[in-house]
C-alpha cells in the first residue's frame, strides 16, 4: 500500500522529512530525465531508490542536493521540500547547512590528504576545534576502521575504506537525512557487508538514509521501503518486503526465478517487466 493510499484508508503515516512532489529535471534545457517523481523519506526512516543503469537515480538525488545545477541541468518543474521548507532552487552549501548531506557515487576523497584531514575539511564549519574534536570522535565511534586509519593518506585506502572515508566525511556535517549513491559499487562483497553495517548503526542513531543502489538484495535488506524507477519514471513502490517479494523485482533486478535460482544473463536481457507495472 502507498503512502497516499494508507493516508485515505486513515492509516497514520510518519511525517516527511524530505518530499518530492512531481518533479521534473530538465538538462541542457533539451533533455527530460526526471518526469513527474514524486517520493517521500520519513524523518529516521531508509528508503531505497532502484533501477536499471540510465533510469535516473542519480539525478533524482542531485535534484535533491542542487548539485543538477553544475552539470547543466535544473529542476523545472515540481517542488522538492525538506523539513518543511522548499530546498530546490537553493545552492548545494546551502542545502547542507539545512542538515542533508549527499554521498556522490565514485568515492570522491581528497588523495593527497590524510584519513583525518579529509573528516576535517567535511566539518569546516565548526566555530571550535573543541566542536571539531567532538565530532571527529563520533565518527570514529560509528566507523572504527577511521580511527586505525586516521593518519594513513587517502589515495592508498581500499575501496571499502574510502567509501567508508566519505560517508564518515558525510557524517560531520551533522545531517539529519544522507543520500548515498551506489556505496558498495566495485566492492567485494565482505566489503560491501561492512558499509552497509555502517550504514545499519547510523539508521539505529536515527539518520534518514535515502540509498542508491544497484544491489537490489542488500539495499532491500536495511530499507523500510522502496522505490523503482524506470526511464525518469516511479513505477512501483512498497514496503521493502512486498518488493522483495514481487516476482517483477526478483526476476528483473535481482536475477531469480520463482524458485529462488539465479536466472542466467541472457534471461535477464530479455526480461520484459509485466505491463501491470505501469498500471
Amino acid at each position: 500500500m502507498t503512502a497516499q493510499a494508507q493516508t485515505q484508508a486513515g492509516v497514520a503515516t510518519p511525517a516527511a522529512l524530505l518530499a518530492l512532489s512531481n518533479v521534473e529535471v530538465l538538462y541542457s534545457e533539451v533533455i527530460l530525465a526526471l518526469k513527474g517523481v514524486s517520493l517521500q523519506i520519513p524523518a529516521g526512516g531508509c528508503v531505497a531508490l532502484l533501477g536499471a543503469n540510465g533510469a535516473g537515480k542519480s539525478t533524482t538525488l542531485k535534484a535533491i542536493s542542487g548539485v543538477i545545477d553544475s552539470e547543466d541541468g535544473r529542476v523545472s518543474g515540481g517542488s522538492i521540500t525538506f523539513a518543511g521548507q522548499p530546498i530546490h532552487g537553493l545552492d548545494p552549501a546551502t542545502v547542507v547547512r539545512s542538515g542533508l548531506v549527499h554521498v556522490m557515487e565514485g568515492r570522491r576523497v581528497l588523495q593527497h590528504m590524510t584519513v583525518e584531514q579529509n573528516l576535517i575539511i567535511g566539518g569546516h564549519m565548526f566555530p571550535s576545534a573543541r566542536a571539531m574534536r567532538a565530532a571527529l570522535e563520533r565518527v570514529y565511534e560509528a566507523i572504527p576502521r577511521l580511527a586505525d586509519l586516521r593518519k594513513r593518506t587517502s589515495g592508498y585506502l581500499s575501496g571499502g575504506e574510502q567509501q567508508m572515508l566519505v560517508i564518515g566525511r558525510a557524517i560531520m556535517a551533522q545531517p539529519k537525512l544522507m543520500l548515498i549513491d551506489e556505496p558498495s559499487l566495485g566492492l567485494a562483497p565482505r566489503m560491501t557487508d561492512e558499509v552497509f553495517a555502517v550504514l545499519r548503526k547510523l539508521r539505529a542513531q536515527g539518520l534518514a538514509l535515502l540509498i542508491v543502489e544497484q544491489n537490489t538484495r542488500v539495499a532491500l535488506e536495511i530499507a523500510d521501503y522502496g522505490y523503482v524507477m524506470e526511464s525518469g519514471r516511479i513505477v512501483l513502490e512498497g514496503q521493502a518486503q512486498e518488493l522483495r517479494d514481487n516476482e517483477d523485482v526478483r526476476e528483473f533486478y535481482l536475477g531469480l526465478d520463482r524458485e529462488g535460482a539465479r536466472k542466467s544473463f541472457r534471461d535477464i536481457k530479455h526480461y520484459k517487466r509485466r505491463k501491470r507495472w505501469l498500471g
